[in-house]
């Protein structure tokens, strides 16, 4: 079940703000203009489906965003748990960083953790399928998929060239929670 939970940047063990209802995360997340919907497929996307057949599938929600946003590019990431790689890919988000660009993501299928830092504030947002995020240019954040990461999800781009992590130097990240798949992170 997707999740949202807020902690003052200085009190990671307590959120003062707890979720799972989506539209109150969705709301929650709007005041600090972040895009929190849930999507439905026109049509089954069964288990190996072609990034084609992926993107097929929501194509009217992407257009959608295309045309509000000016996104550019539109791809599919899919991450398994016996990926050998698995374990960088997961380092290489984990510490807080921005883009010059929006991060969008579309939660096919699995799940992932993307913590916001707004303001003096944490926002972590647990995605499942069905979610989308948006994250808007310049928000610090990091992003955590779990020891043993299992997701599609539709990614969408301003810049075709796909977008490039801008790292703050912060350890914010450390001392926030971790997303441990099957657990309650």
């Amino acid at each position: 079940m997707s999740r949202l939970r807020i902690f003052d940047e200085g009190a990671p063990a307590e959120p003062n703000w707890a979720s799972e209802d989506h539209p109150a995360i969705a709301e929650q997340l709007r005041r600090v203009g972040v895009r929190f919907e849930q999507w439905q497929a026109s049509a089954p996307v069964v288990p190996g489906a072609s990034q084609d057949e992926v993107i097929a599938a929501y194509r009217a929600d992407i257009d959608r965003l295309m045309a509000e946003n000016g996104y550019q590019a539109v791809d599919v990431i899919s991450l398994t748990p016996d990926n050998p790689q698995k374990d960088a890919f997961r380092q290489k988000f984990l510490n807080e960083h921005t883009h010059s660009e929006d991060e969008v993501r579309f939660f096919v299928a699995g799940s992932g953790l993307f913590t916001l830092h707004i303001g003096e504030k944490v926002y972590e947002v647990k995605c499942e399928a069905g979610d989308l995020i948006g994250v808007p240019d310049g928000t610090r954040h990091w992003f955590d998929m779990g020891p043993a990461p299992s997701f599609i999800a539709i990614r969408l781009f301003t810049n075709s060239e796909g977008w490039v992590a801008n790292f703050t130097g912060s350890d914010i990240a450390q001392n926030f929670p971790r997303y441990e798949i099957g657990q309650a992170a």
